[in-house]
């Protein structure tokens, strides 16, 4: 056989493995090859998934390059497409916890940071219905407890940590753990009574106002969790660099931009995008490993 003949089945091979996808008409980022974002489910699913698809609109016209957008269903899936092999995802938002989960198995790397309330960190709550008479955590023993989701940063993983060192054990000491599927959704659960208590992001509960005009005053919060990093935009291991920075640098321009920033609410209730690595997320492992938190710890509950 000679040496054309074999280069090209090469060619031919690499091609059918999806090893050339740099090249010619698959190139990422194109029509037929769009880079894939994978999103959490934090809030309602229809209004992230608008809100991500006009953020993915606004970026596809300032880059020229094509997206496709992908609200998982839960925070694990969104974790399995950016490290599954080949990757099903190109790009993320995961939430801090599902971040660090990512980042460990070697499949995505911190880019940006959102900023809400002018802030690059935010705090998780824990309500309950103002009517029932819980005021501290000790009295959470035998209550029915919803999160939107067993990697939910402020949802599960520091509220495990919170329960704990409050004396109610979150594997045994909860009557049942309910899996809302986002942080909207805890809060509805707490307000309607379905749950004794939930844990969410300050404040979910405005998500919710216009469904239950009366939900500040019909539940309350009697805890507030430590500074978390907030979320972002990270990439998968093998995306190629200057992708990411097309990408960034698109991100930031149309977040300097009303339509963005309506966007970007809308998708997640980001003010605004900051250029992050995987080092603002050093103090909230450290918090992990001083909890004896792991992840099989929680995707266990």
């Amino acid at each position: 056989m000679n040496a054309k003949r074999i280069v090209a089945i090469l060619v031919v091979s690499m091609l059918a493995l999806g090893m050339l996808t740099s090249c010619g008409p698959g190139q990422l980022g194109t029509e037929k090859n769009p880079i894939v974002w994978v999103f959490v489910p934090s809030g309602e699913t229809e209004r992230v998934t608008a809100g991500a698809q006009s953020v993915v609109d606004l970026l596809e016209a300032e880059t020229g390059l094509f997206f496709e957008v992908r609200v998982a269903t839960e925070y694990a899936g969104a974790i399995e497409a950016m490290c599954a092999d080949p990757a099903e995802a190109h790009m993320s938002s995961l939430a801090t916890f599902a971040y660090v989960m990512a980042a460990d198995r070697g499949c995505a790397e911190a880019a940006m940071l959102s900023v809400r309330y002018g802030s690059p960190t935010y705090n998780g709550q824990i309500l309950v219905r103002a009517d029932s008479g819980i005021t501290d955590l000790s009295q959470l023993n035998g209550k029915t407890f919803c999160r939107p989701d067993p990697l939910s940063t402020s949802g599960w993983v520091i509220p495990s940590i919170m329960l704990k060192g409050a004396g109610v054990d979150p594997n045994t000491g909860l009557a049942q753990v309910v899996d809302a599927g986002s942080h909207d959704a805890v809060a509805a659960s707490v307000y309607d009574g379905t749950c004794d208590v939930g844990a969410t992001y300050v404040d979910a509960r405005t998500r919710i106002e216009e469904q239950y005009p009366d939900v500040m005053d019909q539940t309350a919060v009697i805890a507030i969790e430590p500074d978390i990093p907030n979320d972002g935009v990270q990439f998968q291991s093998a995306m190629p660099q200057d992708l990411r920075d097309k990408i960034v640098n698109g991100l930031l321009a149309i977040a300097a931009t009303e339509e963005g920033v309506e966007a970007l609410k809308t998708a997640y209730q980001w003010e605004e995008l900051m250029k992050a690595d995987d080092s603002y997320y050093d103090a909230f492992r450290q918090i992990l490993q001083a909890a004896g938190i792991s992840a099989d710890d929680l995707v266990g509950n």
